[in-house]
């Protein structure tokens, strides 16, 4: 098979749905061979029609994320895309978030990242692409205390790996979206109807912080994790890369 990833393995974490999904479809049709994962098996069972392998795995059991690493072997590509976006303040965050947060945006992400890295040491190659947000260091965001915290901390993840790694042929970067139309979104959109008035009308007010006036799609930043997992982008590692439609300026 032809395509910019042909001969390339990758690992997806949270591929059952949104951008994890659109990254491994993509990936795929790029040619590469694609081992996808998730949490809920039946969200990724249907990827193997398309000629994608997955698998269980909640990133969240480090037991678990070494026997996926083992089971898939050495790979290429990983895309560290497991997260959860909490809506609270400084003041209504609880210590069971806070853990939940902290454990499944950032220690999963360490996790996962250190079960690979041993082979991609070894073939002298990989790239690594963890799921930020524009919603971190780069901006703040309202209500989004505790996730705007983790997101900033991926971002330092991010970097120290790529600092480490950078003469061994390991690169390591991450996305900085914006709102993209998601079911994670769709699930904050129905949590924040009653206080809006209507469904409709939170979908709105995410649209409205947009300065396209438009949500992204999954598909818009598969594109950019494609690119990141590609040769073509040898050269840039320790970046995050902000894809957001405008939202910081």
């Amino acid at each position: 098979m032809t395509g910019r990833l042909a001969g390339k393995r990758c690992f997806v974490t949270a591929a059952g749905q949104g951008i994890g999904r659109a990254a491994a479809l993509m990936m795929a049709a790029e040619g590469a061979t694609v081992i996808a994962t998730d949490r809920d098996a039946h969200k990724v069972g249907d990827l193997g029609a398309r000629g994608i392998t997955h698998l269980p795995l909640d990133v969240l059991d480090d037991a678990a994320v070494e026997r996926a690493a083992r089971e898939a072997g050495p790979i290429d590509v990983l895309f560290n895309c497991a997260g959860f976006v909490h809506q609270n303040s400084i003041l209504t965050c609880t210590d069971e978030e806070w853990d939940f947060g902290f454990g499944l945006n950032v220690r999963a992400m360490w996790k996962v990242a250190r079960a690979f890295i041993p082979g991609m040491l070894e073939r002298k190659r990989g790239s690594i692409v963890n799921m930020s947000s524009a919603c971190s260091s780069v901006k703040g965001a309202p209500n989004r205390f505790l996730y705007g915290t983790t997101k900033a901390a991926v971002i330092g993840l991010t970097k120290s790996i790529a600092t480490d790694y950078v003469g061994q042929g390991i690169r390591c970067n991450c996305l900085c979206p914006g709102t993209v139309d998601t079911p994670s979104l769709h699930e904050r959109i129905a949590a924040n109807a009653a206080a809006a008035g209507s469904a409709e009308a939170a979908r709105a007010a995410f649209v409205a912080r947009q300065a396209m006036g438009r949500l992204a799609t999954a598909e818009e930043m598969a594109a950019l994790v494609v690119y990141l997992a590609a040769d073509e982008s040898a050269f840039v590692t320790g970046q995050a890369i902000v894809i957001d439609g405008g939202w910081t300026l």
